[in-house]
């Protein structure tokens, strides 16, 4: 007689009222849901377990430089690395950033705010902005 095999795990149930969080596994970098409360998380996929930050902790993301992979940190941090690429990446506040169009294409470009040019990574033009007062030139703040 055959057994009947589920194909997914039957997922916990959810908190008492059905509060649910994420965040990004430790080891295969999947996006995990876990009910609110729960200390850590263990992925299907991996087999890996992912602390929980404690409540109340103010979580952000940036796409890696390196690999382009998304990663989640805690704010405030100064800089990441990627678990994947070991890249490190500068995790800059919204006050920290300013924003100019290429010179050459056009394309929105995002830099250190303060710094004297940036280059395009899509045509490789080198924008001139800070000191010279560039029209183009916006800041971001909170």
């Amino acid at each position: 007689m055959p057994v009947p095999l589920a194909p997914y795990p039957t997922p916990p149930a959810p908190a008492a009222n059905g509060a649910q969080s994420q965040l990004v596994c430790s080891g295969c970098r999947n996006l995990l849901l876990y009910p609110v409360g729960a200390t850590s998380v263990y992925c299907a996929v991996c087999n890996a377990v992912t602390a929980v930050p404690p409540p109340g902790t103010e979580m952000a993301q940036l796409v890696c430089g390196g690999c382009h992979t998304l990663l989640m940190y805690i704010r405030g941090a100064t800089s990441v690395q990627c678990s994947c690429c070991h890249t490190v990446n500068l995790a800059l506040e919204a006050n920290q950033v300013a924003h100019v169009n290429c010179g050459n294409c056009r394309m929105l470009l995002m830099y250190q705010y303060g710094a004297r040019s940036v280059k395009c990574a899509v045509c490789n033009f080198v924008t001139s902005v800070g000191a010279s007062g560039s029209t183009n030139e916006q800041k971001f703040s909170t």
